[in-house]
């Protein structure tokens, strides 16, 4: 279990953060067009899983538009934002703002995306959605890079989250 805030009050995961080399190949999203996939199937390409609470949020939709920003100019790179938003949340907020340069994906049919991750909220007012954190695999689906963003008001590290990408 591992300790994060919200605006200082404290707040609690279902567990930690995977430790490199795990293999997330199995892990599942549903797509934007309801489709489900296993995150194996982006082999092949580097993938940055930022996962945050909620699109409806300031910081939660700043991490996107960042990396968004970001991602346009990295070959083999993929950015893939997960929530528990509804696919059709996660669209509306990409199509409103002008993303085309991440993809995003729901866990909301996938319980256990949360739970391997180890990034499911389980107490307070967000218990259920997801702790602000990054994810970095490598090309074959293996984890090379992580961060719990500690204050879930505060956004992560996008420069070594990319970094550690390339």
């Amino acid at each position: 279990m591992a300790k994060i805030t919200l605006k200082g009050n404290p707040l609690h995961t279902v567990g930690e953060l995977p430790a490199p080399g795990t293999d997330l190949s199995d892990l599942k999203v549903t797509k934007s067009d309801l489709t489900d996939v296993a995150i194996g199937s982006f082999a092949g390409k580097a993938l940055v899983l930022n996962i945050f609470p909620s699109i409806d949020t300031s910081v939660c939709s700043a991490t996107v538009r960042h990396f968004n920003q970001d991602a346009g100019g990295l070959a083999n790179v993929m950015v893939l934002c997960v929530s528990m938003d509804l696919p059709f949340a996660l669209n509306r907020f990409c199509g409103a703002e002008g993303i085309k340069n991440v993809h995003t994906a729901s866990a909301f049919r996938h319980p256990d995306f949360g739970q391997k991750l180890g990034v499911r909220i389980l107490d307070g007012g967000m218990a259920g959605l997801f702790a602000r954190s990054i994810v970095v695999l490598d090309a074959s689906g293996k984890v090379k890079y992580t961060e719990l963003v500690p204050e879930i008001a505060q956004e992560p590290n996008y420069a070594a989250a990319l970094a550690a990408a390339k």
